[in-house]
């Protein structure tokens, strides 16, 4: 005779996530109809990078990490596509949900982490008009910005030395200094949503 097999708990099989707009999403299935940009804004400003480990008063969030990007990008290519600007602000979207895992802690885990990001990532990009997955040249654009702002955060606040931080990340994007002395220095999570909330408004129009 056979055990009966036992139903599994709701708790168990529960793969979503309310937000403070009232929305549930589902980290299986994540529908664009359940993201909300006041969400995202209000998640990533609460979110660390580099684990906290970083100086300052506040943590250095995400969002605040995304503007960095955007900054970057935008020193760069002065004249670049709004749409491209767009997918550099929610490049860490699907952080508001899953957190920010540390590279080394993703290398340990293996692909499960990533699939659930990109995931999310797609229902993100749909929700505000952009293609689910993008070219791999913007995706190029973006991550070459993106280990511009993390060199400049790895040396001036997570107590990388120069050298070390060029051979991870890359070199210095050359950002202006007033411009540069801003964006690394953390902001307190209403200022870095409500920044974050605004260019991101700005740019869907």
């Amino acid at each position: 005779m056979t055990a009966k097999k036992q139903p599994a708990t709701k708790s168990a099989n529960r793969a979503w996530q309310r937000m403070l707009s009232g929305r549930r999403l589902d980290l299986l299935d994540p529908s664009p109809l359940d993201i909300e940009i006041e969400d995202i804004a209000h998640g990533l400003a609460r979110v660390a990078r580099w684990n906290g480990q970083t100086n300052g008063a506040h943590i250095f969030s995400v969002a605040q990490h995304t503007l960095l990007v955007e900054t970057v990008m935008r020193a760069h290519t002065p004249r670049i596509d709004h749409r491209i600007r767009l997918a550099a602000m929610l490049h860490d979207a699907p952080e508001y949900v899953i957190g920010d895992m540390i590279s080394p802690f993703k290398a340990v885990i293996g692909g499960s982490y990533k699939q659930v990001e990109k995931r999310l990532l797609s229902a993100i990009h749909v929700r505000f008009g952009l293609p689910a997955v993008l070219p791999s040249d913007i995706e190029k654009q973006i991550k070459d910005a993106d280990m511009g702002a993390a060199y400049l955060e790895a040396t001036h606040l997570a107590g990388f030395a120069e050298a070390e931080a060029k051979r991870l990340f890359g070199r210095d994007p050359k950002l202006p200094p007033s411009v540069q002395r801003d964006y690394v220095t953390p902001w307190s999570a209403t200022k870095a949503e409500k920044t974050f909330l605004q260019r991101l408004k700005s740019l869907l129009g």
